[in-house]
């Protein structure tokens, strides 16, 4: 193929509204070229970016350039803060991931972004060494267009202060008509015109949610706030009570029929959806054959169809503290879909063998039919493993023989994993407790206990030979990709531990296997809480993407998410390909839609976890306001200039701690040691450090929470194993 001729075609290629940046090699398999013109490919994406069509950008991606009169504008990602002015975080970084740096915009450069916009910026001569300044010259795309405040009719008319610090000022909303609004109801609003430093924002209210202390409007709130849908479509409801009247329980449907096999799950007391079983048998020589079983949701979600629209365009169930949006009707989810004891049920199955010392040494996939024999709960198995004879009695020899051989194999599955470089941290969640009106009563945590890492362990295993399974037959497909910490954070972390003066600090910042020591250097230290929480910062986001990235944390270079198909959308797009390829068939995917899937759902799951983090902090901001002065203990979470971010250990609520307030002496901040220090007494506080706190201010419109110091922790009683804060993973980790 002649150069010009390729030249054409890639650029035609990459000026579809559906290309989304990728790389050479993502290109050449998109056009599909073969290992020459492959070659080629580079060569001429090269002459084509010294021509300016082309650009090349963070990790070797390939972006088209528009012509246009733009060519120095930066696009990003608008922060406005309290004070009105923002920050813009360009899209780019550089290959050591540090970037340009946050573009600071004065106010009145601000134009009508909100935070959360995509915006194109235009650089400003800088003032001395303040960093880049710029100016907002236009809004790419909005984040959001409804927003949920607090109504007032005033003086100056109908208006609503939008909950946070997303607006300083406050929306006009004109006559509300005929809706019945009291000054202090919490409303939705529509926003027709966007404030800017010269204009009031406008907007209409679309719906009246009720008094902030009603019951259930604050989960109203955060539905509303981050556009969670409640309801799923007539089509999809009638479309699953379809396939409810179809399925026949005495017909396998040519399936591998596994139900004299004894399966098993294992989920939390009060799982209603149940989407995984386990078995596991001895072959000769000392083998173990472990079956992991997962519900067969593909069969009931077809391509195309209403149930595969609304379970895509939801991508993830979302587990809030006092309701759970799922993905899937709960006709298919808790019912059709979910392994219930004694039930036929149709699954995929990965059976996988392994030798004595959990080394794996083959794998099959099956589309199969199980009967799970036993509903189990996390905490009755823990109880077993502490005490087992009681638990023979109650559940018999051989399920208790069953669970011994299981942690036995899971502990070995793990023991392999440590050794080849995966990252251990355990992080313990913390889950409020509410009454009946969703008021918090208290907390509890939970802890990360051994059957909840043996069920890890085999998921893990599962999720990582079909991804292999998968790779080998050169199909393409999602995967989980957590990327590599940059050299730029990893040299901040390294600068952070050295200012803890540990011993044998340094080390390589190419491999893992530094930070695995630091992590078992630090076990049990004083230390470890700084330790953990500056590792996490400087961990980068897991995501769905057909890139062959590997999954840093886990130590592997192939993983993919297919054991949780009720829950997730990738899982239920692996259990597609699955079937395709059992079927005898080669699955097409293709490479950009694949990207913008990956994105789609690595947003969708962004926006539950921010969803549930809101509610709780809602629920923990009421909790709080009528206990102005209670005491607790409390990690600090972040250090800045301005104060101390602090969450407490008992209830998991997350507050500053202002640094006016610290009147003992004037501190300084130290952004490599993640300190503040007195220049007088030399009192420092860390990253990690425990301290007593008392709440001394809540606004429960503004959403903020102001502790005052009281203490540090006297003793190591008050400093738990691990810091107790939210894990930032689904309930069930490492899936």
């Amino acid at each position: 193929m002649e150069s010009s001729e390729l030249a054409q075609r890639l650029l035609d290629f990459v000026r579809r509204p559906e290309y989304r940046p990728m790389k050479p090699r993502m290109i050449a398999r998109r056009l599909g070229l073969e290992d020459e013109a492959a070659a080629e490919l580079k060569k001429v994406i090269k002459q084509l970016a010294a021509r300016g069509q082309l650009r090349y950008g963070a990790g070797h991606l390939v972006y088209w350039v528009p012509p246009g009169p733009r060519p120095h504008h930066i696009v990003g990602v608008f922060r406005r803060t309290e004070a009105g002015h923002g920050f813009v975080r360009p899209q780019e970084t550089s290959q050591d991931g540090r970037g340009a740096g946050d573009i600071f915009i004065p106010y009145e450069k601000t134009s009508d972004a909100s935070t959360g916009d995509t915006v194109a910026v235009r650089l400003l001569p800088s003032r001395g060494a303040l960093g880049p300044r710029g100016e907002v010259v236009e809004v790419l795309r909005r984040e959001t267009h409804r927003f949920v405040g607090t109504y007032t009719d005033s003086a100056g008319g109908p208006m609503v202060q939008i909950d946070g610090n997303l607006f300083t000022a406050p929306i006009q909303v004109g006559d509300p008509g005929p809706r019945r609004l009291q000054s202090g109801d919490k409303v939705v609003v529509e926003m027709v015109r966007f404030p800017t430093p010269w204009r009031w924002g406008e907007g209409v209210v679309v719906e009246v949610l009720g008094p902030p202390g009603k019951p259930g409007v604050d989960t109203l709130m955060i539905l509303r706030e981050f556009d969670l849908p409640e309801r799923f479509a007539e089509d999809a409801l009638e479309e699953a009570r379809r396939q409810a009247e179809a399925f026949d329980d005495s017909d396998l449907g040519g399936r591998l029929d596994l139900t004299g096999l004894t399966t098993i799950t294992i989920d939390p007391a009060d799982a209603r959806d149940y989407d995984d079983a386990v078995s596991l048998e001895r072959l000769e020589r000392g083998h173990w054959r472990l079956g992991v079983h997962i519900a067969d949701v593909a069969h009931f979600v077809k391509p195309g169809t209403p149930l595969d629209r609304e379970a895509r365009h939801r991508a993830t169930s979302v587990y809030l503290p006092d309701r759970v949006v799922p993905m899937l009707p709960e006709t298919i989810s808790n019912a059709l879909a979910s392994l219930q004891p004694h039930k036929l049920r149709y699954t995929k199955t990965v059976f996988l063998e392994f030798t004595e010392e959990g080394v794996p040494v083959h794998m099959e996939v099956h589309r199969s039919a199980i009967r799970s024999h036993k509903r189990l709960a996390y905490d009755e198995v823990d109880a077993f493993f502490a005490e087992p004879e009681p638990w023979r009695r109650r559940w018999g020899a051989g399920l208790c023989d069953l669970l011994l051989q299981m942690r036995d194999l899971a502990r070995r599955l793990r023991r392999r994993r440590a050794a080849h470089g995966m990252l251990e941290m355990h992080i313990p969640e913390v889950q409020v407790d509410l009454d009946r009106q969703g008021r918090v009563t208290g907390a509890h945590v939970v802890p990360h206990t051994e059957s909840r890492k043996m069920i890890e362990e085999f998921m893990v295993a599962a999720n990582q030979a079909v991804a292999e399974w998968l790779h080998r037959r050169g199909i393409l497909f999602l995967r989980r990709v957590h990327r590599p910490p940059s050299l730029f954070k990893l040299k901040a972390l390294r600068e952070f531990v050295a200012e803890l003066r540990l011993p044998n600090a340094g080390g390589s910042l190419e491999g893992r296997g530094w930070l695995q020591q630091l992590l078992d250097r630090t076990a049990g230290r004083p230390e470890e809480q700084a330790v953990h929480f500056a590792v996490l910062r400087a961990m980068q986001r897991a995501v769905y993407s057909p890139e062959e990235e590997g999954h840093y944390a886990l130590a592997t270079d192939c993983y993919c998410h297919f054991t949780s198909p009720i829950r997730r959308y990738p899982d239920l797009t692996v259990h597609r390909l699955v079937d395709e390829v059992l079927a005898g068939r080669k699955p097409r995917t293709d490479p950009t839609e694949l990207l913008v899937l990956g994105d789609h759902c690595s947003q969708r799951e962004q926006r539950a976890e921010a969803a549930e983090r809101e509610l709780t902090r809602l629920k923990l901001l009421a909790y709080f306001s009528s206990r102005i002065g209670e005491e607790m203990d409390a990690v600090i979470t972040g250090v800045e200039p301005f104060g101390m971010f602090v969450q407490g250990l008992r209830l998991p609520a997350e507050g500053l701690i202002h640094i006016d307030s610290l009147t003992d002496d004037y501190y300084r901040f130290d952004r490599a040691g993640h300190t503040l220090t007195g220049y007088r007494h030399g009192n420092t506080y860390r990253l990690g450090d425990v301290v007593r706190v008392a709440v001394a201010h809540v606004d429960l419109d503004r959403r903020e929470l102001d502790f005052r110091l009281v203490e540090r922790a006297k003793s190591d009683k008050a400093r738990p194993q691990r810091p107790e804060i939210p894990r930032r993973h689904r309930r069930r980790p490492g899936r």
